[in-house]
């Protein structure tokens, strides 16, 4: 019998938030609810009455409207909180007990050695202050606000700003290129937009005044650009750009006021994500005003045992979603703990310096940084003081053995390991931690809370423990997208998600259920490309690389190795042309530039053909399975399959 890594104690078990809602849902409902199991198995066969208690148990605020909280049938037509209004940001600052305005709420560190600290009271200045300066720029319910944007506290603040107006807030991290950004944006159409002069990035000052003036070209809806000084450089910036201005001077002809907050539906759009598939432009994922607040209070309290006063980290960027699912935790009441740069520069010893100076609670980062970590010898444990962490959470893609032996021998023995797994697509999670059970090796402890999670083998056809399939989701939840910007007719939307299995949620993740009722995914069951955790898409390097005219086809697949992703580029070159590194070099930078630096292929290998399907299309599947060792399941769809004969078997790589 395996045993746990880690067991919570009682008094853990008694003072976690889930024995509290039970003990509370024990009273309302008359159930008999003891532990994290036996609320998932009465809250996915009540789901109507779980996610009003949600909304009671945490004091949401908004009007939620009339009885039936869900109604309608099948997974596409059920709403939850048909007759509710409420607003985002008024309840990640107002949420629960009254706020001490001289509290902390937010703590930022930058690579660079800046530092801020922001009570809840600054916070709802610069908030109320940023509110009217985009009430006066135009902006209203269903405008959207774009962030290109550092993970500094000014971006929080522009977010509460703009989803107080009832307006759509969406983001990117800076250091995508030209290209990535507009293919995002320019979707959407912004009305506003709020930049930096630059970031900071492994010891480098990096600026990109050019890289926003291009973009400014090609994105006419935009009336307002915003810079924050990072780098000095905010004035100048601005001053090159057209209707813009540094965030001290626009928000300089208001001092702070009341805040108000525009009450919207439930399903009102309050977030645009992106999510990048193999072809055409990135997915515009629309997310629900109430149903991200409702899955995220749900996962942050229930899963995560996150409560007042937590100091609560998570390494990200404002182009993942985890950097929206932390901004969550205020409504806890919880101080965010914001970080900006490399997690290894100077040293990897940067962010537990950080964790053990702010006394931090929480502890949030990727698989990829965990296994890093672990290459790099450092064990925090022993020159930290980290008696105040109760959790790490991992998610990006899945943490394996060697990760949860790493924390618990390397890092903290009594700390609850929490690995977590969901998406852009949901904003949030299917399956996660459970702090009143054991963790194992391997192992997601559950379904999240609501959620009637599964794993199929086929259509209507469960799979069984330890086998692999499709991890599924079979009913409707609150944080299922509203949809894709401009896919009028759903057909996209239904394609990613509902094309497998007719009417269950599938969006690619190959898992299994284990004996004890816990998950390992095993990765992606797609083409989409998964490197260090963060999921991209391939036709973004497919645009890059066809500017080069030597390179006559190529395909890209992501190459599944210890727990990680690699990308790598084949390419079929024109007649008389010959790959050598110095054309390497210069495909690599033009994808750095014009994409990001985790699109940047790990190798770049030369074959003499393309397989393509008889409509012409790449059949960048049937190219992964070679590279991993499996059989082709669609050799037959193929219009030169004898192509794929020239493919390594990389298998073996570890």
């Amino acid at each position: 019998m395996t045993q746990p890594l880690w067991t919570p104690s009682p008094d853990r078990v008694k003072a976690s938030e889930i024995t509290r809602f039970c003990a509370w849902l024990n009273d309302r409902e008359g159930t008999a609810l003891q532990s994290g199991a036996d609320l998932r198995e009465w809250s996915v066969a009540n789901r109507e009455p779980f996610w009003s208690a949600i909304w009671d148990y945490f004091g949401v605020i908004g009007e939620k409207g009339a009885t039936p909280f869900l109604s309608g049938k099948g997974i596409l037509g059920e709403r939850f909180f048909p007759g509710a209004s409420l607003n985002f940001a008024e309840n990640l600052l107002r949420m629960g007990a009254a706020r001490d305005p001289d509290a902390t709420a937010i703590v930022f560190r930058g690579e660079n050695k800046s530092a801020t600290r922001w009570t809840w009271g600054d916070l709802e200045a610069q908030v109320s202050r940023l509110q009217q300066a985009l009430a006066a720029a135009g902006v209203s319910p269903g405008d959207r606000v774009a962030g290109l944007l550092p993970n500094r506290p000014e971006s929080i603040a522009a977010m509460l700003a703009t989803v107080s107006l009832g307006a759509t807030w969406s983001s990117a991290s800076p250091d995508f290129g030209t290209r990535a950004v507009l293919d995002r944006f320019a979707q959407i159409e912004p009305k506003v937009l709020f930049t930096t002069d630059g970031y900071w990035y492994n010891g480098k000052r990096i600026e990109i005044a050019g890289k926003l003036a291009e973009i400014q070209a090609d994105m006419p809806s935009l009336a307002q650009t915003v810079v924050i000084d990072y780098l000095g450089d905010a004035t100048a910036v601005a001053d090159g750009l057209r209707d813009a201005s540094t965030y001290e001077d626009f928000q300089a002809p208001f001092a702070p006021a009341d805040l108000a907050f525009a009450r919207m539906p439930f399903d009102h759009p309050l977030y645009i994500l992106f999510s990048s598939g193999t072809t055409g432009a990135p997915k515009c994922i629309v997310h629900r005003n109430g149903g991200v607040l409702l899955q995220h209070v749900k996962e942050l309290a229930l899963h995560g045992d996150i409560h007042p006063g937590d100091r609560v980290f998570y390494f990200t960027t404002l182009g993942w979603m985890m950097w929206n699912w932390l901004v969550s935790a205020l409504a806890r009441g919880a101080t965010v703990m914001l970080f900006d740069g490399s997690p290894f520069a100077p040293g990897p010893e940067v962010l537990w310096d950080y964790a053990d100076e702010e006394r931090f609670t929480h502890f949030g980062t990727s698989a990829k940084y965990i296994d890093s970590l672990r290459k790099t010898g450092l064990a925090p444990g022993e020159n930290h003081d980290l008696s105040t962490l109760r959790t790490i959470f991992s998610t990006g893609s899945p943490l394996l053995e060697h990760g949860f032996d790493y924390v618990y021998d390397s890092v903290k023995t009594d700390v609850h390991l929490a690995s977590i797994s969901g998406g852009t697509d949901i904003v949030s999670c299917f399956v996660g931690g459970d702090p009143t059970a054991p963790v194992y090796s391997g192992e997601i402890q559950g379904g999240g809370f609501g959620m009637t999670v599964d794993v199929w083998s086929a259509p209507d056809t469960p799979a069984r423990p330890g086998e692999k399939g499709e991890l599924v989701c079979t009913t409707a939840f609150p944080s299922m997208p509203l949809g894709f910007w401009g896919d009028d007719d759903g057909s996209r939307y239904h394609k990613a998600y509902f094309e497998l299995f007719d009417g269950v949620w599938c969006q690619g993740d190959y898992a299994e259920r284990t004996e004890r009722g816990g998950y390992v995914i095993h990765g992606r069951s797609d083409a989409t490309l998964n490197p260090g955790g963060v999921r991209i898409g391939t036709a973004e390097i497919y645009a890059e690389v066809e500017r080069f005219l030597d390179i006559r086809e190529s395909v890209v697949i992501g190459h599944d190795v210890d727990g990680d992703q690699r990308v790598i580029l084949f390419v079929a070159m024109k007649p008389g042309a010959v790959l050598d590194e110095e054309l390497k070099a210069r495909v690599k930078a033009a994808i750095r530039a014009g994409s990001s630096p985790r699109h940047v292929p790990a190798e770049i290998l030369e074959v003499p053909d393309i397989p393509r399907t008889k409509s012409g299309k790449i059949s960048e599947l049937a190219v992964k399975d070679v590279v991993h060792g499996r059989q082709v399941k669609n050799v037959g769809a193929l219009d030169n399959p004898s192509a794929l004969d020239h493919f390594p078997d990389l298998s073996k790589i570890t």
